[in-house]
């Protein structure tokens, strides 16, 4: 214990601050060449980040049996209102030699073009290899797209197909690393600003971060390029905002309370290790919560869901290390001087009763129980808006805008079948070709069947869905087809495709958060009893944080539907924003609850500890949820409606938590049930006997 009590001194001490900068410094210099190449593995293929156990990946397993193999189908669509004329017949025909001739990565050649019945629409099926990496794809879409970038009048020609949405995608996410952290920056360095009213303090928090943002994103790099870790678009993004968001907060509340003890020693030395002393336990609980809670998502069945978990994790460990070394050695270096023009100095303490958390605090004791049972009462209504929640995106339904993807899909849809540009894979053993065939043209909702290749032993079977793909009639589709197929004796046989990949993502992500989430739940309860060695306090907070992400949920979906106008939700939004706003607003309740059991152990009165804790950090915790909210926000910048939903849900959440859960109902509960709140433990008992209720808060006023 001594040794490691001489090392947690060690970023404040005299000699020892040069020590750790020089150490983060060697750090910066090692990690920044694995940093800058993350973008390099980043992968956004949606087969990787499927439940294995599921038929649709079993289905993309099997393809790679047959000589068609499996391809990313680009489909390049032609409309002319007024008719198609043999010009268009012959510029596709032209497009289609001049595709084989330009393209390398063909698997087969160009299909049609194919003309619509109603005679205004013509079509190319392009079959790319599906080997090949998403730059390449998208490369290879903005080829295509080059060579038909001048039509003839009346003419509309578009690429799509799941290779151009793939390819618009890599485009959405490419600079994400950029733009996420441009807009962090931007923000952090605002909040910071006005937080602080010092020019040079905020650049020492910056840095701080800045130097956890390079660790982490080697640590994520090393363990993508050596250990196999599946790293996508989305959570490289996230680990930007998490890092900058979780960062700074835990920054806000070290340099607070630094500041706070600066004006009680002459020595800054010695303020820095008193804080760091009381700050730590906090912080390191607030860490321990949120990298467990993303630890359970091992636990998910989706590997989208399980490819998340180290890289967040990454970040959070990396801004706790950088949190307790680092920044607390740069604030021993510079001192006081940081603060100016509001220096403090020993003995300028001053009563934060009377300030404005403090005089909230005592309005919320003068009627605990109608406080509480009030902000309840909120929190519930706005959680009715999940009973709208809709589940379900299909691919061109996640941009924000309308790419050339969309718009070619949306021509498909209105002149062909809607399932025609990726239609249902059926595998099945060969000797039950003919009955897997037959089940699936009868199939209702099935527009046509053909076989497309066989190897001898299995079967592969196209079955173009009358519905567009992702809709609900798809799925029920596919679950007919399924339903046939399957009864077929001996044919072993699979369903897949874009339609049973999407249904198969949502059937996984309702069992992962039924196992999911409990466990998190008992994970954080875990963490809080321990933190606060009581019980009662940790039931009440899990259980507040529990219905704020309810309420964050209901008042989110009536957002998307109603003011964003989406036309679902993603599927894995409610898991993982359970995942954020449980573990990231347990936070807020451990910075709050942590000082007040301090407080109470010195007043040994709960109320007077409440009211304590809650004047006293009631300032630098709503600093740092709006420096969150903000950050998370900062998703919204790219055109990805999964991104939005998430960036809008979280920040939602932890302006929810830190401005009614944190700041009105846990100090109501304390409130009104006293030194109860610490049982079972001595404190309770203690605190209880203590008359600290009507007499303090008459005389506080």
């Amino acid at each position: 214990m001594g040794v490691l009590r001489r090392l947690a001194e060690l970023p404040g001490h005299r000699r020892g601050k040069w020590v750790v900068l020089l150490l983060w410094l060697a750090v910066a210099v090692v990690a920044s060449p694995a940093a800058n190449k993350l973008t390099s593995v980043v992968k956004n293929d949606q087969s990787s980040y499927l439940p294995g156990d599921a038929e649709s990946t079993k289905v993309l397993d099997q393809v790679s049996r047959f000589s068609s193999g499996r391809t990313f189908p680009a489909i390049v669509v032609a409309e002319r209102p007024a008719g198609i004329t043999p010009g268009d017949t012959a510029l596709l025909q032209t497009a289609a030699q001049r595709i084989e001739a330009d393209v390398t990565v063909l698997h087969g050649a160009v299909q049609g073009p194919i003309r619509s019945q109603d005679g205004r629409a013509l079509i190319l099926s392009v079959p790319l290899d599906g080997g090949i990496d998403s730059e390449t794809l998208a490369a290879v879409v903005k080829t295509v797209r080059a060579d038909l970038a001048s039509p003839p009048p009346g003419l509309t020609l578009k690429v799509g197909g799941i290779a151009g949405i793939s390819a618009d995608e890599q485009e959405s996410f490419s600079g994400i690393d950029g733009k996420l952290l441009l807009a962090s920056l931007l923000i952090v360095i605002v909040i910071l600003l006005a937080t602080y009213r010092s020019p040079v303090l905020w650049v020492v928090p910056l840095l701080s971060v800045g130097m956890a943002f390079l660790a982490a994103q080697a640590v994520v790099y090393e363990l993508a390029a050596h250990a196999g870790l599946v790293v996508s678009g989305e959570s490289q993004g996230i680990l930007t905002v998490l890092i900058f968001g979780a960062g700074t907060d835990y920054a806000l509340l070290l340099v607070a309370r630094y500041r706070e003890e600066l004006t009680r020693h002459d020595d800054r030395h010695q303020a820095m290790a008193t804080a760091l002393h009381r700050v730590s336990p906090a912080v390191l609980a607030s860490a321990s919560t949120v990298v467990l809670g993303l630890l359970c998502l091992f636990a998910s069945s989706l590997a989208s869901d399980r490819g998340l978990a180290p890289v967040a994790a990454a970040g959070i460990v990396c801004a706790f290390a950088a949190l307790v070394t680092v920044l607390p050695a740069l604030l021993a270096i510079f001192g006081r001087f940081l603060f100016w023009p509001f220096t403090p100095h020993a003995g300028q303490e001053h009563d934060a009763m009377t300030g404005t958390w403090g005089r909230m605090g005592r309005r919320i004791m003068r009627r605990p129980r109608t406080v509480w049972v009030t902000a309840t009462v909120l929190l519930l209504a706005l959680g009715a808006g999940t009973f709208q929640f809709k589940g379900g995106l299909s691919n061109d339904q996640a941009f924000r805008g309308t790419p050339d993807s969309v718009l070619a899909d949306r021509i498909v849809d209105a002149h062909f079948p809607a399932g025609v540009s990726n239609p249902a894979d059926v595998i099945a053993t060969a000797s039950a070709a003919g009955a897997v065939l037959s089940a699936a043209q009868t199939t209702p909702g099935v527009a046509g069947a053909r076989v497309t290749d066989t190897t001898g032993t299995l079967v592969r079977v196209a079955a173009t869905l009358r519905a567009a793909n992702g809709t609900q009639p798809a799925f029920d589709t596919v679950e007919r087809l399924r339903a046939r197929v399957h009864a077929i004796p001996g044919a072993n046989a699979l369903v897949g495709g874009e339609s049973a990949i999407i249904l198969d993502v949502g059937t996984a992500a309702v069992h992962d958060r039924e196992v999911v989430m409990p466990l998190i739940l008992g994970v954080v309860l875990a963490v809080l009893m321990l933190l606060l060695r009581a019980v009662v306090a940790p039931l009440l907070l899990v259980a507040s944080v529990a219905v704020s992400f309810l309420a964050a949920l209901g008042a989110s979906t009536l957002i998307f539907d109603h003011l964003l106008g989406f036309a679902g939700t993603d599927q894995t939004l409610p898991l993982l924003g359970f995942v954020f706003l449980v573990a990231l607003g347990v936070d807020y309740n451990i910075f709050l609850m942590s000082r007040v059991r301090e407080e109470t152990l010195r007043h040994r009165a709960t109320r007077r500890g409440m009211l304590a804790g809650l004047a006293t950090t009631g300032g630098v915790i709503t600093s740092a949820g709006l420096v969150l909210a903000a950050t998370f926000s900062a998703l919204s910048v790219l055109p990805l409606v999964f991104l939005t939903e998430i960036g809008v849900l979280v920040a939602f959440g932890v302006l929810l938590d830190t401005l009614l859960v944190r700041s009105v109902l846990v100090p109501a509960l304390v409130g009104d049930l006293g030194g109860r709140i610490w049982w079972p433990s001595r404190l309770a008992a203690e605190a209880e006997r203590v008359d600290d209720s009507e007499p303090f808060i008459a005389r506080a006023s």
